[in-house]
């Protein structure tokens, strides 16, 4: 992509820039990545179905619009949705599939720009990068000694990002006013919930297609400043720990975070900020693992949200048949150890057995018995029966991939 900008750069900078957006091309792409999610109607109530049956149509008017300068986004709808591993909610904005249109072809030109940029610690939102990545710096850092951590929060990140600053911080690299322009629209478009309206002060929408890059680019200057004094720091968008072979480095490291949080017109919540010493009892979480004396499990949220997605898949009042069920639950299981297979070896039996447990519970409804799966249901209905019936346990999952690993090549 880069090879493809550069034409519109110059002294370092990109002057040239609105017309990589507008691009047919780019905006067929981002449409074709916009219906790939689906996703809700915004405010105007169009569906992506709506847009996919006049498309040539839809995607002439926004090249027109971009190129003539008289493109404006819409409002964005509010909406509350649950936040994961908590009972509380959070606000999800929706803009409309023209604006998410818009902003994916807006991202796929800038990316590239500030991916050259960007500095090796930071992994959130980034091509080629994601959570394991990130995990496995961590580990790596662990076991060489980095034990004293620093487990920081931002308070209300994406709520608080200064507009002022964020736009000062994209002109480093790009020039175009038109760019620019409609950057600062997005930032102002109006929230829309029932029938409140408002324009936000500061901050990026959650759920805006070029709110993780925008919020990259605000903390960048944190990166760049850490990584500048030798702090060993692991961010995933605003969740980062900071690991340090001392506790008087970690108490410096934190200083100097905070320092550099307030440039940035941010503050680290004081009460979910902490140093803590992963040798120890106690340990800390990250990207929904828990480590703690050389070792990493899920964290308890983690386990919360895979067992009301398995509560979800087995009421015991279900029509299905046992197989349905397990060829139900199978992909959920399979999808969680993906991610969480490097946990210690303890992990996996309670968690298998919780789920039979939810089985077992099944079948004695079943035969009009009440009560949970327990005692004499483990005689009835053996950890084999569950086996025949396909079940996929954790503990064999674990196995398998640690026979792959020891296997020679």
């Amino acid at each position: 992509m880069l090879e493809a900008l550069e034409n519109g750069v110059k002294g370092g900078r990109w002057f040239s820039l609105m017309d990589k957006v507008y691009a047919r091309k780019n905006l067929e792409v981002s449409w074709e990545q916009v219906r790939r999610n689906q996703g809700a109607a915004g405010v105007d109530g169009q569906s992506v179905v709506q847009f996919q049956a006049q498309t040539t149509r839809y995607l002439d008017e926004l090249e027109r619009e971009l190129k003539e300068g008289t493109y404006r986004p819409q409002g964005v709808r509010r909406q509350w949705i649950p936040k994961p591993g908590s009972d509380k909610l959070r606000p999800l904005g929706i803009p409309t599939v023209k604006d998410r249109i818009v902003q994916t072809a807006l991202r796929n030109a800038m990316e590239p720009i500030f991916e050259n940029r960007f500095v090796e610690d930071s992994y959130g939102f980034r091509s080629g990068r994601g959570c394991k990545d990130a995990l496995r710096r961590v580990d790596a850092l662990l076991k060489a000694g980095y034990t004293h951590v620093v487990d920081a929060d931002i308070q209300s990140y994406f709520d608080t990002i200064d507009h002022g600053l964020l736009l000062k911080e994209v002109e480093r690299e790009v020039a175009d006013g038109k760019v620019l322009e409609l950057i600062g629209r997005y930032l102002k478009q109006q929230v829309l919930e029932d029938t409140k309206a408002w324009t936000p002060e500061a901050g990026t929408p959650q759920g805006a297609v070029i709110s993780p890059l925008l919020a990259n680019i605000y903390l960048h200057p944190v990166d760049v400043a850490l990584k500048t004094a030798g702090i060993a720091m692991v961010r995933y968008a605003d969740d980062l720990v900071i690991l340090c072979r001392t506790e008087a480095e970690a108490r410096q490291a934190l200083e100097r975070l905070e320092a550099e949080m307030s440039r940035r017109k941010l503050t680290l919540h004081p009460e979910k900020t902490r140093l803590v010493d992963a040798a120890q009892p106690g340990g800390f979480d990250f990207l929904g693992y828990h480590f703690e004396r050389g070792y990493r499990w899920p964290r308890k949220k983690s386990l919360d949200k895979l067992k009301d997605t398995i509560r979800r898949h087995t009421p015991r009042t279900s029509g299905k048949s046992l197989q349905s069920i397990i060829e139900d639950i199978n992909p959920v299981l399979r999808g969680w150890f993906g991610y969480f297979k490097h946990s210690h070896p303890t992990t996996f039996e309670p968690i298998d057995g919780w789920v039979r447990m939810r089985l077992r519970s099944i079948l004695r409804k079943w035969q009009k018995q009440p009560g949970r799966g327990h005692g004499s249901d483990h005689q009835r209905w053996p950890n084999a029966y569950f086996a025949q019936q396909g079940l996929l346990t954790l503990k064999g999952a674990h196995a398998r991939a640690c026979q792959s690993r020891c296997r020679p090549h």
